[in-house]
């Protein structure tokens, strides 16, 4: 009989100490959990069709060094905090000391505050569906905290950038977590960037705790190497009366993935899902989302659209769980799929799983190819066949990219989409 893969111990390891106790204990006793933790294999059904991109040699389990440098962020107005290799960058940092708002890295923090963020970590996932989330838990450096008091407003933007310098093979374990205090509100940009050559393993968690009526949007656009693989996990618990809205934007690579787990607790609770994905080459992105409605009167809206062009692979697994409670549920979801070659492939499983009897649910999945058609409607009005197609696929997704409230963001993931489509579209 064939033995099951488990994780390598040279991932159980951490290497930085300067985390305050309470975030140490945690993490020691995180990492003893993690021994013999299976890796995902074809038969792991969240995995089914990601275990085989996944490729965790040992020395890519040593910890990458941090470089105190700024990096290329985004220069936009906002304020921001830079990460390299999983520990915030102080120097790099720019952002106010704002009243009734925290914004800390973990190694900062407090001997009371530490403790009780280490009691909440981990507590907005499902770690059977996201089991990397737990590697991330044992393997962390460093994380930001943010606390919003209740009432409190962030004015602007807040830019994380997430900076992976791989020199050599490695790993980094960004973190954050947040705390929405009742009627908060703030923006979350997360930039995820690299440089260097090496064979590198990105492993993420974001947490997001809202109260009653907080409102909270996430950003999210994961813009790395060829040589990096990517396992990124978001956790949202929202309150009554809250307000979630993510935008996702993704590029693909050796190994990207990202799950993202919304739970509705209380009543009136609205979530919105939009999510952006584009692959060439070889490429391979997995997106994993599930929304549970768990008390009554809430609303979740979630839209998904892929891209996959030429022996490039992308994932939709979508799942909306109605528990018994959640009466006057109204869930929606949609995913769009676009195929630019024979060769590329799109796998796509949108889920309901409905326990209350009166609610409005609905779901849809496609896959196609450009209308030929159009594209000749478009070349017989003069313009190159090459630019009817960027036209055309750009079009297939410009109505979410257009949705992204923070306008620099919006222009800068235009131009990336744009200069993707350029790549993959020849003149015949």
């Amino acid at each position: 009989m064939k033995s099951v893969p488990t994780l390598s111990s040279a991932f159980l390891h951490p290497a930085g100490q300067s985390l305050p106790e309470p975030l140490l204990a945690l993490r020691k006793q995180r990492a003893s959990a993690l021994v013999d933790m299976p890796l995902p294999t074809r038969k792991t059904e969240n995995w089914k069709y990601s275990s085989k991109y996944l490729k965790l040699a040992d020395d890519m389990a040593i910890s990458l060094p941090a470089e105190g440098k700024g990096g290329n962020s985004l220069a936009v107005p906002g304020y921001k905090v830079v990460f390299n290799n999983g520990v915030m960058i102080p120097e790099a940092s720019e952002y106010p000391d704002l009243n009734g708002i925290i914004i800390q890295s973990f190694s900062d923090l407090d001997e009371d505050d530490a403790k009780a963020v280490s009691l909440q970590l981990g507590s907005t996932l499902d770690h059977d569906q996201a089991q990397f989330a737990r590697v991330n838990g044992a393997r962390f450096e460093d994380g930001l905290f943010i606390r919003l008091a209740p009432g409190a407003v962030l004015d602007q933007p807040l830019f994380v950038i997430h900076e992976t310098t791989a020199d050599a093979s490695g790993s980094a374990y960004p973190r954050i977590y947040v705390e929405a205090g009742a009627n908060s509100q703030m923006t979350l940009v997360e930039e995820y960037i690299s440089s260097g050559d090496a064979s590198a393993l990105v492993n993420t968690v974001t947490e997001f705790n809202l109260a009653d009526g907080a409102n909270i949007t996430s950003i999210r656009l994961n813009m790395e190497g060829e040589n990096v693989q990517h396992i990124g996990a978001t956790g949202v618990l929202q309150q009554r009366s809250s307000r979630f809205e993510s935008h996702c934007v993704g590029f693909g690579g050796p190994l990207r993935r990202h799950d993202l787990q919304v739970r509705l607790e209380g009543e009136g609770a609205e979530t919105k899902l939009n999510g952006v994905v584009v692959t060439q080459g070889k490429q391979h992105y997995d997106n994993h989302t599930s929304i549970d409605h768990v008390a009554a009167h809430c609303n979740s809206e979630e839209t998904y659209r892929n891209i996959a062009a030429d022996q490039s692979h992308a994932i939709f697994n979508g799942r909306i769980h109605i528990h018994q409670d959640a009466q006057k549920s109204n869930a929606d979801m949609n995913n769009k799929n676009l195929l630019l070659s024979n060769g590329a492939e799109i796998d796509t499983k949108p889920e309901l799983e409905i326990y209350a009897d009166d609610v409005k649910c609905a779901h849809g999945a496609t896959i196609g190819q450009l209308d030929e058609t159009s594209v000749f409607y478009l070349v017989s009005r003069g313009i190159g066949r090459r630019q009817a197609n960027v036209l055309l696929t750009m079009a297939f997704i410009n109505e979410l990219v257009q949705q992204i409230p923070v306008e620099a963001v919006r222009e800068t993931a235009q131009a990336r989409l744009n200069d993707f489509f350029e790549q993959t579209f020849q003149e015949a």
